[in-house]
C-alpha cells in the first residue's frame, strides 16, 4: 500500500500534503454537487445546472493537473 501510495504520488509530481488538498477539495466538490443534484431530483427548478457545471468544472481541474503530470 506504501509503495503503491509513493508511486501514485510521484506519478502526479505531489507531495502527501499537496495530493491531500487536492483531493479532498475535489471530494467537497462531489459531495456538493451530489447534494444539488438531489435537491435538483426534488425540485427542478433549484440547482438546473450547479451539478452539471460542477462536473465540467472538475474534469477541467483533474484533466489540467494529468496534462502538467504527463509532461513530467
Amino acid at each position: 500500500m506504501i509503495k503503491k501510495s509513493k508511486e501514485h504520488l510521484n506519478s502526479v509530481n505531489e507531495t502527501y500534503t499537496q495530493h491531500f488538498g487536492v483531493a479532498s477539495k475535489v471530494s467537497f466538490s462531489m459531495i456538493l454537487g451530489g447534494l444539488q443534484a438531489i435537491v435538483h431530483a426534488i425540485c427542478p427548478a433549484v440547482f438546473q445546472t450547479s451539478a452539471s457545471d460542477k462536473i465540467k468544472k472538475l474534469n477541467e481541474m483533474v484533466s489540467k493537473r494529468w496534462k502538467i503530470a504527463l509532461k513530467m
